[in-house]
Order: structure tokens, then C-alpha cells, then sequence
């Protein structure tokens, strides 16, 4: 294969970089982290909030260093196995991949049940099947298209999400919020911590575009920084006034709050209610397409290095997108569909994420102690806390996710354990991967 049949194509500015960041991620505002109330708590979830708000906040800007250090399609893969050698890569971009091809179906259920909310005759399992082709046909236009896609699409997500909060922001009353705010106290904060994570996971996914970043030593800061300031505000506001609308209890397990908070305040038969539903479509797309760049970016990168089959890195002669990995990474998907739910889609995706979360912390230090001469155009703040926070929080996290989900934690590694089986026994341990430095990879 060819240096030119590998490389992609340099056209994002961080506009889009925001735009991606934000859209990754914003879907996890329209659903998804109410089933943390359901555990914890209103006031109970707020606080695991907090804490999780706080993780992204330290790690974001400790991620970004790595980021523009190594701007490479693999993202967390890359860093970790430059820091750690082949197991390690091996581990975090299996961690990485789980996290974005599980949560593209979590969206696709809470897609489907939008519609059925609308329109109860549509079944959900065929909608979200129907975006998912829609989606990656999108995609498979190339990165410029996809990206200005993403644009448009996410500034009409966080549009209605401020529409939102206005609409129910004078029916908020404390005495709802507060009610039984923090049934199971603090161990019930403990277990909330993925869904917390669930309104930030995956907007580290701007690694994976990277290589297709205009001067990415400047953009690619400015594209992660302002993202997470905006979930950040988006987050708490929409989790706190919702809560105060009704009895929380009636919304903490459902694939749809906001659409039914709204019907709570207007009424279901509403115009504006219907009309809120519909568009609040744009968010999970927003959030569909977004990852779907990510876990291809992430297949093509594994592929390239020798960690998939070749085929996997394989772009198409003329927009230059990895196709072979688009179509891949969607029939996962959609099997995904048939034999998860969301919420154990949600847990999946999280755990992943932590896990990819502790080793490109880890790899940081080392990269530090390691490779002192390498380039950094942006260092992470206050080393070594701002990293070290985002560690000890990745671990908290993670231990309370396996203890609360014993099953799916031994599901996650024993993937885990087939995945390093079949690296060993297929010899990759004992070569590097290929094309790990950047000179090599970028046009």
C-alpha cells in the first residue's frame, strides 16, 4: 500500500474541530444520563456531575497536549503505544473502539424512540437502522462534507438546547429538585459515575481527526478547549432545570426526558412540543455522525498500523475517506442493536472510554520522563495535577463501574483477553507498528 493510498486530507478548522467536539458529545444531553437520577438521586447525580465534570475538565486539557504533540488519526492507539509499546497500544485502542462502536447504537435506540415518540407507528429498531445507512452515506462523501454536516447540524443542537432551558426554566421549582434528592447517599454517586460521564464521553474523539487538521499545534487547542466549555455549561443547565420541573422520578427511565419534560410544561399535545421532538433529532444526529468520523478514523488507524486487516485502511480514490472502515464500523453497529439495550450500550461505551481515559494519562508521564525533547505545542497546565487528577478520577470511575456491572465489566475484558490472545499468537507483539511517527503519515 501506498504513502498517498494512507494519507487523508488536511481541511479542518476549529470551527469544525468545535463543531465535531460538540456534536460528539451533545446527544448525551438529550438522553442517556437521566438514568443516573434512577440510581442516584437528583442531588446525588449533580454531584457525581461535578466530579465527572471536573475529570474532563483536567484530562481535556492534559488529552490536548498528547493531541497536538502527535496529531494522528489513531489518536489515543497512537500515543499509547509510542509510550507503552504494542501491548499497550493494542489495550487502548481496543478500549478506544469499543467506546465509539457502542455508542453510536446507544444513540441509534434513542434515535428510534424519537421517532416512535413522534410518530408511535415507525418501530424503533428500523429507524435507527435507517440512520445509520443514512449516516455513513454522509460520511462516505468525504471529511469536508461530513464536517460542514456537523457544523450546521450542531449549532442547531445547542440552539435547542438553550430554547430548551428557556422554555422550562419558570417552571422550575426546588421543592421538585430536592425531593428525595440522594436516595442511596453517597454509594449511590459512586454508581452514577458512568452516566455522568455519558454527557462528555467521546469528545476526546477529536484525536481521531487530527490528520485532517489545518495547523493543528494552534486549531486543535482552540477546538478542544472552547468544545468543553460548552458541554460543560450545557450539562449542568439542562440536568438542573429539568429536574425541578416534575416529580424526576417519572423521567429517569426513559430514552426521551426532554421531549417529555416539555410535554410536562406545555402539554403532549402542544405544537411546540411536537415540534421540540422533532428537531431534538438534530442533537443525536449531531452526536451519530460525529462518532461515526471517529470509530472510522480509529479502524482506519488500526488497520494501518498492522493491528487490523489491511483492507480496514484502505481510502477511496477520491474523496480520500476510509470507506472500507465506514462500512465496517455500521455493520457492527447494527448488529450491536439487535442484542444490546441502551443503557448496557451506555456502561460498554464508558468503560471504554475509562480505560482509554487512565492510558493516554499514563503515556503522558511517560511521553514526559520519555521523550523530554519532543514537540509540544501545547503543554498541559499545572503538571503534574492536572493529569494526575484526571488518573485518579479515571480509576475511581472505572472501579465503580465493574462493581456495579459485573457482567458487562467480564463481557468488556474478556474481549479484551481474545483481542491480546490473537495479537500474540499472530506474532504483532513482536513488531512495531508501522507507520507511528507522524513525518510518515502526514501529507
Amino acid at each position: 500500500m501506498s504513502a498517498q493510498e494512507t494519507v487523508l486530507k488536511k481541511v479542518i478548522r476549529p470551527i469544525h474541530l468545535w463543531a465535531i467536539g460538540v456534536g460528539l458529545v451533545i446527544s448525551g444531553e438529550y438522553f442517556g444520563w437521566n438514568y443516573g437520577w434512577g440510581i442516584a438521586g437528583t442531588a446525588g447525580f449533580l454531584v457525581a456531575t461535578l466530579i465527572i465534570t471536573l475529570l474532563y475538565v483536567t484530562f481535556i486539557f492534559s488529552f490536548t497536549e498528547l493531541t497536538t504533540a502527535i496529531p494522528q488519526a489513531g489518536g489515543p492507539f497512537t500515543y499509547t503505544h509510542r509510550a507503552m509499546g504494542p501491548f499497550g497500544g493494542l489495550i487502548a485502542g481496543y478500549a478506544t473502539a469499543v467506546e465509539f462502536l457502542l455508542a453510536t447504537p446507544a444513540i441509534a435506540f434513542a434515535l428510534g424512540n424519537y421517532l416512535h415518540f413522534l410518530h408511535p407507528s415507525l418501530p424503533v429498531l428500523g429507524c435507527g437502522i435507517v440512520f445509520y445507512l443514512l449516516l455513513t452515506g454522509v460520511n462516505l462523501l468525504g471529511i469536508k462534507e461530513s464536517a460542514l454536516f456537523s457544523l450546521v447540524i450542531t449549532l442547531l443542537a445547542v440552539i435547542e438546547l438553550l430554547i430548551y432551558m428557556g422554555i422550562v426554566a419558570p417552571s422550575f421549582r426546588l421543592s421538585n429538585f430536592m425531593h428525595n434528592a440522594m436516595p442511596a447517599g453517597w454509594m449511590g454517586v459512586f454508581a452514577a459515575l458512568p452516566f455522568a460521564m455519558w454527557l462528555y464521553v467521546c469528545i476526546e474523539g477529536i484525536a481521531m481527526v487530527a490528520e485532517e487538521v489545518k495547523d493543528p499545534a494552534r486549531n486543535i487547542p482552540k477546538g478542544y478547549i472552547s468544545a468543553m466549555l460548552t458541554l460543560a455549561a450545557l450539562a449542568i443547565g439542562v440536568m438542573v432545570l429539568t429536574g425541578g420541573i416534575t416529580d424526576w422520578q417519572l423521567l429517569s427511565g426513559i430514552d426521551y426526558p426532554l421531549p417529555e419534560a416539555i410535554g410536562v410544561v406545555l402539554g403532549k399535545q402542544s405544537g411546540i412540543t411536537k415540534v421540540f421532538a422533532g428537531i431534538g433529532l438534530f442533537g443525536l444526529i449531531a452526536s451519530f455522525n460525529g462518532i461515526i468520523i471517529s470509530y472510522s478514523r480509529q479502524l482506519f488507524a488500526l488497520a494501518r498500523a498492522g493491528y487490523l486487516p489491511p483492507v480496514l485502511a484502505v481510502l477511496s480514490p477520491k474523496r480520500q475517506v476510509p470507506y472500507v472502515a465506514l462500512i465496517a464500523g455500521a455493520v457492527l453497529g447494527i448488529i450491536a442493536l439487535y442484542f444490546g439495550r441502551t443503557d448496557q450500550l451506555v456502561i460498554l461505551s464508558v468503560m471504554g472510554a475509562v480505560v482509554m481515559y487512565i492510558l493516554s494519562m499514563i503515556s503522558l508521564f511517560i511521553l514526559r520522563r520519555k521523550e523530554p525533547g519532543l514537540d509540544r505545542p501545547f503543554r498541559a497546565p499545572y503538571y503534574p495535577w492536572f493529569p494526575g487528577i484526571a488518573l485518579v478520577l479515571s480509576i475511581v470511575s472505572l472501579i465503580a463501574i465493574i462493581y456495579y456491572n459485573l457482567l458487562l465489566a467480564g463481557l468488556f475484558f474478556s474481549g479484551m483477553g481474545i483481542a491480546l490472545l490473537i495479537f500474540v499468537i499472530m506474532g504483532r507483539h513482536k513488531a512495531p507498528a508501522i507507520n507511528t511517527d507522524a513525518k510518515n503519515v502526514i501529507a
